[in-house]
């Protein structure tokens, strides 16, 4: 029953996950963490931190990680896992994969009419609103702590939070770089 609603899951996510992997991140916490208890809110902040580390798409990193999570959570045996990973990987991927095959040719025959193009203008905001949920999801006291639960550890966390942003966006700095500059910066703020 737990595959099914597995694959039910991250079918809906793979659906409706506009803005790419960062875009579906709230979509994936809001039923993984919230609806489904399949995971902690500690389980996901880790399994978002391993997705970003790992090479590929975030979203799909995500869905291999919590399905595997979900079912090992579930009590079963790894090789079960394995399957989970597996089912929730295809069925975030598999509307995709529908989605393109079936609208390529159109799209390419259309792409210049109105109404397509104004379908796309209003997507944007949308994708934007899936972004900022994702970012303000991954601020919580797991990633930062309090100010009153440990001043310096937030307010370390806040300088190299806004650090990152402004060295990647201003400063231009290569993103892999600054996570590099970030993590050793953490490393030696924090302990």
């Amino acid at each position: 029953m737990i595959y099914l609603q597995l694959f039910y899951t991250f079918f809906k996510i793979g659906i409706f996950g506009f803005g790419g992997g960062y875009g579906m991140l709230s979509l994936i916490q809001n039923e993984t963490v919230e609806r489904w208890q399949w995971l902690s809110s500690s389980d996901f902040t880790d399994i978002v931190a391993i997705s970003q580390m790992t090479p590929g798409p975030i979203g799909i990193n995500s869905a291999t990680y919590c399905g595997y999570t979900a079912i090992a959570n579930a009590g079963y045996s790894v090789p079960m896992a394995i399957l989970g990973s597996t089912i929730a990987t295809f069925a975030l991927v598999l509307p995709s994969l529908i989605l393109m095959i079936l609208i390529s040719k159109l799209f390419m025959r259309y792409m210049h009419h109105h109404i397509i193009e104004s379908i796309f203008q209003g997507l944007r905001p949308a994708i934007v609103g899936l972004l900022a949920a994702a970012t303000l999801l991954l601020m919580t006291r797991d990633n930062f702590s309090a100010p009153t639960e440990d001043l310096w550890q937030f307010c370390v966390s806040c300088f190299l939070f806004i650090s990152a942003f402004v060295g990647v966006k201003v400063v231009k700095i290569n993103p892999i770089r600054m996570i590099c500059y970030c993590g050793v910066a953490g490393l030696l703020l924090l302990y």
